[in-house]
């Protein structure tokens, strides 16, 4: 819909010289804003590595974001380095008594071997990293802290009554402070006297020379195949939803990647891979046993679109006076949940075949709440569509013209086949695919449905 010519068509020699004019001054003040800009940024903000982004959660935490305790956590580079390096390790027959484990500003890891035996690595400070904690505790060394993530069939005394399987001191992530921003993720992290104790039934091993270990639920990982956006391979209609991506490893304390174990808790660590690292990928999902992260690099966020724009796209369906085939009225997308007070523009979808209608009794089951789709007479649940608001689960700019079933999450194609065709750890030894924006399991065949409005008939 470009705008009409006819006025600079019909415009004089005077009024193009003054416009010429004009455009250029708005160049020159554009060129000059930008450079300011520029400075600006380089001395008042500092550089942003990436963000993490919990999956379950539509762009914010249902009761509020609240200190350290939020959907996403934008990772930035310190004012002062905090990273560390491996320095020296050593056996002793009591750990509790050593002087690396009592000085509590001095960085480090105990594996205990047996009741009279441990080993005890030092690290010692890193000018050239930045690092991140992340876990369930709310001490000050955790920067990022997260609970396990409730599924929306779950009550409030469910999600009360149910023990954590999240560590308390999780995982930690360090961060080159020099481009590229290469960035490394570790499973455990030092609690406040800045130590991390692997006991005697953690599964650990040694091996030339070096120690490492496991943390008792893990931490996976998961890379993506190629680049997250817009080079996305996805699962066809073809497969009907049987395969999924589903290479995930472990990650050890010291960052070496593994098969993951026959269940999450179980003794024996899986094989070592050794074409594979724990350096974070733009895309990379990362499991915390009770919740998954999502890691955005900044480079990479450059390519999913902002908040500003989903919400462009949600005036632009809008705009196009979407109606219900039975009612007549015009339907309009919520930019949230539960924000239409008129519950007759509320769309929503028929899960089967993908039309959108508002809400009326035209073919209700009375008995299994099933209802008959006017335009196509297929059968099935229908659901209130919503839009999918979190920018960094999408994996491309284009417009949100499909939806996740069951819960009717809005987004564009490749982010539903995206998220369709990628198995979430889910307890302790299973896996299922669901929706990036409410953590909802999947369901169907496809796990999505192509929306069909009225005005969009083809």
């Amino acid at each position: 819909m470009g705008k009409s010519l006819t006025a600079d068509t019909d415009s004089g020699p005077s009024s193009l010289q003054e416009r010429s004019k004009s455009d250029l001054k708005g160049r020159m003040r554009d060129s000059h804003s930008a450079a300011v800009n520029s400075q600006f940024n380089q001395k008042n903000y500092p550089v942003i590595f990436g963000e993490l982004v919990i999956l379950g959660y539509n762009g914010c935490l249902p009761q509020g974001e609240k200190g350290r305790r939020k959907s996403k956590y934008i990772l930035y580079r310190r004012s002062h380095a905090n990273g560390i390096k491996k320095s020296k390790h050593y056996t002793v027959k009591q750990p509790q008594q050593t002087k690396a484990i009592q000085d509590k500003g001095q960085h480090s890891i105990s594996y205990t071997l047996s009741r009279n035996q441990a080993v005890i690595v030092e690290y010692t400070p890193d000018e050239e990293t930045d690092m991140f904690q992340i876990g369930r505790s709310s001490e000050s060394p955790i920067d990022f802290v997260v609970i396990d993530t409730p599924t929306p069939d779950k009550t409030e005394n469910d999600r009360m009554s149910q023990q954590s399987t999240i560590s308390r001191f999780a995982c930690r992530i360090l961060i080159e402070r020099s481009p590229p921003y290469t960035a490394r993720i570790f499973a455990a992290g030092f609690d406040s006297s800045r130590n991390i104790f692997l006991g005697e039934k953690a599964t650990k091993w040694q091996h030339n020379g070096e120690i490492d270990g496991l943390t008792t639920n893990g931490i996976l990982i998961m890379h993506p195949k190629g680049s997250f956006c817009g080079n996305v391979a996805y699962v066809p209609d073809s497969l009907k939803g049987q395969e999924k991506n589903c290479l995930w490893r472990e990650v050890s304390v010291c960052g070496g990647v593994y098969a993951i174990r026959e269940t999450r808790s179980a003794s024996q660590k899986g094989a070592k891979i050794e074409n594979e690292t724990n350096v974070l990928l733009d895309g990379t999902l990362i499991d915390l046993c009770g919740a998954t992260l999502l890691w955005r690099s900044a480079e990479g966020l450059k390519h999913s679109p902002t908040k500003k724009q989903l919400e462009e796209m949600i005036d632009d369906l809008n705009a196009a006076r979407p109606q219900c085939p039975v009612g007549l009225n015009t339907l309009v997308i919520p930019r949230k949940t539960a924000t239409l007070s008129e519950s007759d523009k509320q769309p929503y979808v028929y899960l089967n075949c993908g039309h959108v209608q508002g809400l009326h009794d035209w073919g209700q089951n009375k008995t299994t709440n099933a209802r008959t789709c006017p335009m196509c007479l297929s059968v099935g649940p229908i659901v209130k569509l919503s839009m999918g608001m979190e920018p960094s689960f999408y994996v491309d700019c284009a417009s949100p013209e499909f939806a996740f079933n069951p819960c009717g999450h809005m987004a564009s194609e490749r982010t539903v086949r995206f998220w369709s065709s990628i198995a979430i750890p889910h307890g302790t030894n299973g896996f299922h695919s669901m929706c990036p924006f409410c953590a909802t399991p999947l369901q169907g065949d496809l796990g999505f449905v192509r929306l069909i409005f009225q005005d969009h008939v083809d």
